[in-house]
């Protein structure tokens, strides 16, 4: 069931209602998946949130069709293998909170990027929104990325609508810094659209987690302490730093894949985790060049700020306070998978979730597909 759909639901969105989102990210450690009371502008409340990391053997077909150019046999199972990967958080969510599933009106699904290159016209996001709807029973809008694309924008990021809404009572200029696999910043300047700008800055922990994967077998760098251990080497990270990616105005995207690390090569373990988020922390810095303003202080959410290094580095690079977005009583492990309720919600009632500030897309852009249960479908039809 597709967007034209929505219709029948609109009337419910006038008030805030009850919305999950799901959100699994570049980083490739698991699904968030959150509830938030909300009627698309405005949230009213927060509910409960879980986390589910991969398991391994799923973490890893995910990371063998990553950068696919087409949905192949093997993307389309690892897709359906995702969808079931949802399937079991929204349950288990749902019964650990108690949550009434009659009360929970949408599903926010953003699936897996397997692949982003929108200056090609291409954002590939792998899961399956109408299996989603029919084993939960709830309906789902899913595919949040491709209209964006579609009308020129870089379809990416999405979340910053949802930052400005969090941040109607906070001080600004802000930034709030999303590292991830790949980081992104939202500068937020009041309250309107030409007061708010977005993009990718560079690598969020998908390097660093690649690294140490590679060189140790451990998924990441627990709390930053093998890049503690290191020395960054100037030579290397000035390498990296030449990547042209920076010096391109906003609003901007990347790929996880994009950057070549090949001058890393025969550093010990230690010295290019330590270099690697130096990288991180400097291009952060290199954003600074695009902003309209200075921001007052940095909120950084995703799972960098459990990086004690990471953090370190980007207060060492950046004149303003930073904090994790706990610091203003955000969930930082829930605000992705909130944003996709808050942006369900308003793909159900019709508003826009791309700007040209924060996509680049030449005019405020819907998105979205709609996705009936059964049930729904039959009484919609």
């Amino acid at each position: 069931m597709q967007a034209g759909l929505a219709a029948p639901l609109r009337p419910m969105v006038r008030e805030p209602i009850w919305a999950l989102g799901l959100m699994s990210g570049t980083s490739l450690d698991g699904i968030d998946a959150a509830l938030i009371r909300t009627d698309g502008e405005s949230v009213s409340e927060m509910g409960p949130a879980l986390t589910i990391a991969y398991d391994s053997a799923l973490r890893e077909r995910i990371r063998d069709v990553l950068g696919a150019e087409k949905l192949a046999r093997e993307a389309a199972s690892v897709a359906r293998a995702v969808t079931l990967a949802h399937v079991e958080i929204v349950k288990t969510l749902l019964a650990r909170s108690a949550f009434p599933l009659e009360e929970l009106k949408v599903i926010g699904f953003h699936g897996h990027t397997i692949l982003h290159r929108p200056d090609a016209g291409i954002t590939r996001q792998i899961g399956d929104g109408a299996l989603l709807a029919e084993l939960t029973g709830v309906p789902v809008v899913n595919d949040f990325r491709t209209a964006d694309v579609t009308a020129g924008g870089q379809g990416a990021p999405l979340v910053p609508l949802f930052h400005r809404a969090l941040a109607q009572r906070l001080e600004t200029p802000l930034a709030v810094l999303n590292l991830g696999g790949v980081g992104n910043v939202t500068w937020i300047g009041g309250t309107g659209d030409g007061d708010i700008l977005a993009f990718d800055t560079g690598p969020g922990n998908a390097l660093i987690d690649d690294w140490v994967r590679r060189h140790t077998g451990r998924a990441f760098d627990e709390n930053g302490a093998i890049a503690m251990a290191g020395k960054v080497n100037q030579e290397a990270l000035a390498a990296l730093l030449a990547n042209p990616f920076f010096n391109r105005k906003p609003p901007k995207s990347l790929d996880r894949n994009h950057f070549n690390i090949t001058a890393m090569a025969g550093l010990p373990v230690e010295d290019g985790a330590a270099t690697l988020a130096a990288f991180t922390a400097a291009s952060v810095a290199r954003a600074l060049d695009h902003l309209p303003a200075a921001p007052k202080q940095w909120l950084v959410t995703g799972g960098g700020r459990h990086n004690s290094a990471l953090m370190a580095a980007l207060r060492g690079a950046l004149a303003a306070p930073v904090a994790a977005v706990e610091s203003v009583a955000w969930d930082g492990d829930a605000l992705e998978a909130q944003a996709f309720a808050f942006l369900a919600v308003r793909s159900l009632r019709g508003l826009p979730l791309s700007l040209p500030r924060t996509t680049g897309v030449s005019r405020p852009t819907l998105g979205g597909q709609l996705h009936l249960p059964p049930s729904n479908a039959q009484a919609a039809s």
